[in-house]
Order: C-alpha cells, then sequence, then structure tokens
C-alpha cells in the first residue's frame, strides 16, 4: 500500500477536474468527510482536500479543452524534463510540457500509448500527499489498458516499475512496484486488462480506503454519486466497488481484508 516516503514512479500526488468545483467539494465532503482549503486566489479555484489538517487530494476547475470530469493520478519524478522525453520516445504524447507550480515542485501532463492520462510531479516546496493508506485516503492505483504487457513496457521506461502476475478471477492481474527495495513492500497499484468492446477507455483509477463500503456507497447514491461496479468481495485482497461522482468522475473503494 502507499506511504508517503515517495520515490521515483511513486504516485505523489492526485488532483480532481470538475466543471463545478464547490459541488464537487460538497460531494467528497460527504461522501469521505473531507474539508476543501482553497490554496488562494492566484490558483484559479485550485484547493486541497484534507482529513485531520493533512492534504489527501486535490481540486480543481477543468483546464483542458473538450476535458471531461475526471481524476488525475501524478508520479513522482526527479528529472521531470528526462521523463518527459521518455515519454515521447515511449509512444506517449505530452499534453503540457513542464512547467513551475510557484515553487511547489514542476507539473507536466501525459498521455501513455494506450490513451490513459496521468501526471508527472517533480517536487520542489511539496513532495506530495500528506496522509495515504489511512481511512478515506489513496491507497493503490489501477491502470485499465487493452494491452496489460505493452502498457507497462511503457511506463517501466519512464520509472524503471516492476510487475507481478496474479491470478484473479476470469484474468491476470499485474501488481505493480516501484523500482528499489522489497518488491511486495515497494508495490502501489497494478494493471487491469480492459475490454474495449464494453465501452470503457484506458484510464487510471484512485482506490480510496473505506472502512465501509456499502455504507459509503449508500452516501455516494444520496448526494448525486452513481455505482459503476457494485461492492462485491475478492479473496485476499477485500471488498471493493466502483462510483462515480455527481460530474462522473470514476474513483473506486477498497476495504482491505485484514490479512493482507
Amino acid at each position: 500500500m502507499l506511504g508517503t516516503d515517495f520515490v521515483t514512479g511513486s504516485p505523489n500526488w492526485l488532483d480532481l477536474g470538475s466543471p463545478d468545483t464547490d459541488a464537487a467539494a460538497a460531494f467528497y465532503g460527504a461522501v469521505l468527510g473531507w474539508q476543501f482549503v482553497s490554496a488562494g486566489p492566484e490558483t484559479g479555484g485550485y484547493g486541497f482536500f484534507q482529513v485531520d489538517g493533512k492534504t489527501v487530494a486535490a481540486l480543481g476547475p477543468l483546464t483542458e479543452e473538450g476535458a471531461r470530469s475526471a481524476w488525475m493520478i501524478h508520479f513522482k519524478t526527479e528529472d521531470i524534463a528526462a521523463t518527459v522525453q521518455a515519454v515521447t520516445a515511449g509512444g506517449g504524447t505530452v499534453r503540457m510540457e513542464p512547467m513551475d507550480v510557484m515553487g511547489e515542485g514542476m507539473l507536466a501532463q501525459a498521455t501513455d500509448p494506450q490513451g490513459a492520462q496521468f501526471a508527472l510531479w517533480q517536487p520542489g516546496r511539496t513532495a506530495g500527499l500528506e496522509l495515504t493508506s489511512a481511512p478515506n485516503t489513496l491507497l493503490w492505483v489501477e491502470l485499465h489498458a487493452t494491452a496489460p504487457e505493452a502498457d507497462i513496457a511503457f511506463y517501466q521506461g519512464l520509472f524503471g516499475w516492476r510487475s507481478q502476475d496474479m491470478q484473479a478471477p476470469g484474468m491476470t492481474y499485474r501488481v505493480l512496484s516501484t523500482s528499489a527495495g522489497d518488491q511486495q513492500d515497494a508495490s502501489f497499484g497494478g494493471v487491469a486488462p480492459l475490454n474495449a468492446g464494453e465501452g470503457e477507455q484506458p484510464r487510471w483509477v484512485p482506490y480510496f480506503h473505506s472502512t465501509d463500503v456499502d455504507a459509503t456507497i449508500d452516501s455516494a447514491r444520496s448526494n448525486g454519486g452513481s455505482v459503476l461496479m457494485p461492492a462485491a468481495d475478492v479473496p485476499e485482497v477485500g471488498r471493493i466497488a466502483w462510483l462515480a461522482d455527481p460530474f462522473g468522475a470514476a474513483f473506486a473503494l477498497l476495504k482491505p481484508d485484514p490479512q493482507m
């Protein structure tokens, strides 16, 4: 699971682009108990979701033409210029060239060869999220890809990630780890095969730790959200569900198996 000692390739930031930031803040406040704190008038409406005063995600208005509301996962790089070059060399697309974010860090936006969008963050004053893997915070990220092995190879070219196959009902799931340390301890996410015929597009999906998946689903529904995948128990993983907020941004819940 995720920690906050970020290394190269770690998911170290997470933000939501929304067409209505006030309504989005109200939704996640009601469903996950988050408090929204503005980053200031000079940031164009950007701000931070916090739990017990610690930043667990961020929120801002949509900035790209034609963009849909979605969660954007950022990965740590020590050299954003070199990583951007590796994106292009690997067949990906750079949607936004590296830019300095008021001294907090360097940001770039990219799309992998199969169409999943992600971001890069080179820390400055801000290393990343302040709390992960606690209740109502990020604990896992998942890539849905039509050709998992090819996409894993792309990201290995950027971050040196390792992967390990795990058999799941009806599919092979690939568990991702950063390049250093014990592979299991360094795991932070996975890759699930995507059936393009079902209409889903390649994307990254954040998983938030839930102490009661079913109660959170009920809260999401009553606050205008929808259920993309009903709650289900996955052996040796835990209870999971997929939801969407009122503007269609997908996210998942996971109550980890106590034996994990």
